[in-house]
């Protein structure tokens, strides 16, 4: 079929919603294998109690600023189910069933758990797929302005990135030197980020500059002619491709190559995708009949507008650095609660030092037992892990805990839930140094970690050199109350 006017994305918005399936389908897993540890009844956030205390402190609003779905039902059961469901969800939109239903319930699944369990799902990768999942739910083959609109989404993602990044004022960024510490510093490394970390710094200061240049510049090419825009697209795909490479950011970067379809349109697709496939994607006449009807593309209409008014406006506090007050603010809040508009800002700072804290638990305030995590950073001679696309939330929260002081309180619950001895809790690690009877005190030391060079590598075999930097002042040691 030669593509028209009218119908040049229809393949383009299949395509994309099969794969955005597959994303919601790695985040759902992702969640469920860890969310009775974060926050089950005996996680380190419980649901139960986050819900009653809002419900002693906001009243009857609860329920209109934390959308979730359980204020009906908190307990393990519904957590585990909630993921499940949302998988499933996922599995019918990939395989193209029931996919309206099934992308409104994946989008409502996720909020729910996004509502419940900070700070653990307080990342741009969450509010990037709810936003995401949210558009997807107006997506059709003649549906020309939500094409428009997750081009908007992708122009919004990437220069408000690069857009940050100038506002902190962060001379890292200025200086052209972020990646000089980047591949040590971030939040997971893997293997290659090691390597990376050893190129010369002429080429780090390029690949920095080549950031600002593809967040900066870039965005603006998608909304100029075909093959300019498809120029803005091979080039993201390119970024998002070296950063796969060199970070386990999880699914973000997947999602980010994903939102580059739009860019590109059915003719373009047709060249690469067999024949089989494409008939196999293509919407059926019948779903394209349904979709025409006046008022739908009026709904849509004022969604556009509405988006685009709140998102501007959204890009304006973050270049401004000011909030917008009054009603108008409200209402910026609420679309970020409600996972509709948000603000991006990836790495606006760069972290100078890796800082890393050692838990170690004791019987007898003698004899020290330490806890491995998974992924983190712990071992010297631990290789660094590809773990994407899954996020072990656990050892990224840890990353923060060194950063800013409101990170300590879900560590100190988490230090907490150790002299408990929860099940929930330890299945997050990798061992479990107190199987039996529960420590009685934990400790928690402060170490800087750097990347070795090729010659120490070769002589110790060890991935990682470390200082130790003493006890963590803000909470160095805990006892287990007596009962």
């Amino acid at each position: 079929m030669i593509a028209t006017p009218a119908s040049d994305y229809r393949l383009v918005s299949a395509l994309f919603l099969r794969l955005l399936g597959a994303v919601y389908l790695i985040a759902f897993v992702s969640i469920a294998v860890q969310i009775e540890g974060l926050a089950g009844s005996n996680g380190i956030h419980p649901v139960g109690t986050r819900l009653a205390g809002l419900t002693q402190h906001i009243g009857s609003e609860r329920y209109f600023q934390v959308p979730t779905l359980f204020w009906l039902n908190a307990s393990d059961n519904a957590l585990t189910y909630a993921a499940t469901a949302g998988a499933l969800a996922a599995i019918l939109v990939l395989l193209n069933l029931l996919t309206r239903p099934a992308l409104v319930a994946a989008f409502v699944l996720y909020l729910s758990l996004f509502q419940i369990t900070q700070p653990f799902l307080n990342f741009q990768w969450d509010t990037l797929l709810l936003e995401t999942g949210f558009l997807a739910i107006f997506l059709t083959p003649r549906a020309r302005l939500v094409v428009w609109l997750f081009r908007w989404l992708l122009f919004r993602l990437r220069f408000e990135s690069g857009l940050s990044k100038l506002v902190s004022g962060d001379p890292a960024w200025s200086g052209l030197t972020a990646l000089n510490r980047y591949f040590e510093v971030q939040p997971l490394p893997n293997p290659i980020a090691w390597y990376a970390n050893q190129l010369p710094d002429w080429l780090l200061k390029i690949g920095t500059g080549g950031t600002l240049f593809v967040e900066l510049i870039v965005p603006f090419m998608m909304f100029l002619p075909r093959r300019w825009r498809f120029a803005a697209a091979w080039l993201t795909i390119l970024w998002q491709v070296l950063i796969i490479l060199t970070s386990n950011h999880n699914w973000i970067n997947f999602l980010t190559i994903i939102l580059c379809l739009f860019l590109f349109d059915d003719r373009a697709m047709r060249r690469v995708l067999p024949q089989p496939l494409q008939r196999r994607l293509d919407w059926p006449e019948a779903a394209i009949s349904r979709i025409t009807h006046p008022a739908r593309r009026f709904a849509i209409g004022v969604l556009g507008a509405f988006i685009l008014a709140t998102s501007t406006l959204k890009l304006y506090e973050l270049a401004s650095g000011k909030d917008i007050p009054g009603l108008t603010g409200t209402v910026l809040n609420y679309t970020a609660r409600y996972g509709v508009v948000n603000l991006y800002h990836v790495f606006p700072t760069m972290t100078t030092q890796r800082i890393e804290l050692e838990i170690l638990g004791s019987a007898d305030g003698i004899e020290w037992r330490p806890y491995h995590f998974r992924y983190k950073p712990d071992l010297l001679k631990q290789r660094p892990k590809f773990i994407i696309p899954h996020q072990p939330r656990i050892d990224w929260q840890m990353w923060f805990v060194t950063l800013h002081q409101r990170h300590l309180p879900w560590f100190e619950h988490f230090l907490e839930a150790l002299l408990d001895n929860s099940p929930s809790v330890k299945s997050l690690l990798a061992n479990d140094p107190f199987p039996d009877t529960a420590p009685r005190y934990l400790r928690v030391d402060a170490y800087r970690y750097q990347f070795t060079g090729f010659e120490e590598r070769n002589k110790t075999g060890n991935w990682w050199k470390r200082t130790a930097l003493g006890p963590f002042a803000p909470l160095p040691w805990m006892e287990r109350q007596s009962q």
